[in-house]
């Protein structure tokens, strides 16, 4: 076990590089069970849910090859058709794989996910959207069986917008024989970047990134060598911490259209912001300013960037109200914002945040992903340590945080617990 210490007062100042999309590399990479052959994909984050699913892909037969932020992937030997538990319970992405194998193997055996700490994610969508794709599922002893001879396109509404529902059923129905119709499909960039990956795969799809995806079927696809898009959630993190410590930070090779719902609440908030091409320059204010947010689907707030502006409103001058609309469990930071000093009231999905003139370091423990990034937030301003333990979290989604805070000025480091 590690934790990170971090000593607050110090200004971020500097430029910091923005990795690859782990919620874009993870589909991706998944897609390459669709063909025969080696794929080759740039820019891959070195993360702890990027290892789980290279693991999942090798049990299925697929070749893996990696070399520094490279990743080549071969499935020729696809010869496994089930996900197991131990697997897929590390990562609830995992899911993604039914509908590729179904697509290519013409079935599919892959344990339910189980629970999540931020709420429930259920896949009922997934496979009702395979159904109606002509699948037929079981479900039994905790796996989804699923089965058929060729996947034929439909009409399948959504009733709820799912990124992972959309980019399963998008995978499934590349190889399937006709027409489909996504109807109220998730608009994120993550599930533009995988169609793109499946045009140049050879799949023939039009609409992503608009509410009605349509996909024609083929009846085979070829590798590809693509690029992974940067993480908007690791922009969006380094932007609002330059704020939060009134630093002076340069992001570089991110992509600041998909972060244009972040760039305009920290303006709000009196963050000078810049643009120049695929880079982000964020002066932090001399006084903050409380604004609201509510979570949205993309391009709307996003909920994994809740938990950060949080830590940012903790220190605002009045009162804001943060309200959480896409999962339910996600204030779960809020106990341990308010062992530093935080001023967080919470009533169903929302928090009533009143500013403070400052935080305190104190030892907190991490309870998510997102949790641990605002945790390690609040320590670069608090007065005096902070500890942050169970930070085997942050791994999953952030590629060395604490050296690239380090390049910037912070005074933190990874210690063994």
């Amino acid at each position: 076990m590690e934790n990170i210490i971090i000593e607050g007062g110090h200004p971020l100042k500097g430029e910091v590089k923005i990795g690859g999309s782990k919620n874009a590399a993870l589909p991706i990479l998944i897609s390459a069970l669709l063909t025969d052959g080696w794929n080759t994909y740039h820019n891959v984050p070195d993360l702890k849910d990027i290892q789980s699913i290279k693991l999942l892909l090798s049990t299925l037969g697929a070749k893996i090859e990696t070399d520094g932020d490279t990743v080549r992937i071969a499935a020729d030997g696809l010869c496994n058709y089930e996900a197991p538990y131990d697997l897929v319970r590390k990562m609830r992405a995992s899911i993604l794989v039914l509908g590729p194998l179904v697509a290519r193997l013409k079935k599919a055996r892959v344990s339910l996910p189980g629970g999540c700490a931020i709420g429930a994610r259920p896949i009922n969508l997934h496979l009702k959207g395979l159904a109606r794709l002509g699948a037929s599922i079981d479900l039994k002893h905790g796996y989804v069986e699923a089965s058929a001879n060729r996947l034929k396109g439909n009409e399948i509404y959504f009733d709820i917008a799912t990124v992972t529902g959309t980019e399963n059923l998008m995978m499934a129905a590349v190889l399937a024989e006709g027409m489909t119709v996504l109807r109220n499909s998730a608009r994120e960039p993550e599930v533009v970047a995988l169609a793109e990956t499946l045009n140049q795969m050879g799949a023939n799809i039009k609409g992503a990134g608009t509410s009605i995806i349509s996909i024609e079927g083929v009846t085979s696809l070829h590798p590809v060598s693509v690029s992974i898009i940067p993480d908007r959630i690791e922009s969006g993190t380094f932007m609002t911490a330059a704020a939060l410590t009134q630093g002076n930070v340069r992001l570089l090779e991110c992509e600041p259209e998909h972060n244009e719902a972040v760039i305009h609440k920290l303006k709000l908030a009196g963050a000078d912001i810049k643009i120049e091409g695929q880079s982000i320059w964020v002066k932090g204010p001399d006084e903050i300013a409380s604004i609201d947010i509510k979570t949205l689907p993309y391009p709307g707030f996003p909920t994994d960037m809740q938990a950060q502006f949080m830590v940012l409103m903790s220190v605002a001058k009045g009162l804001s109200i943060i309200s959480e609309t896409i999962f339910e469990n996600r204030f779960i930071h809020v106990s341990e914002l308010k062992r530093m000093g935080a001023d967080i009231t919470i009533s169903g999905n929302f928090a009533m945040i009143k500013g403070v003139p400052a935080l305190s370091g104190a030892p907190v423990m991490a309870t998510d992903l997102r949790a641990s990034a605002s945790l390690i937030m609040a320590g670069l301003i608090a007065k005096g340590v902070t500890e942050v333990s169970r930070i085997y979290h942050l791994d999953r989604g952030y590629e060395a945080i604490e050296k690239k805070l380090a390049g910037l000025g912070a005074a933190i480091k990874r210690v063994k617990a």
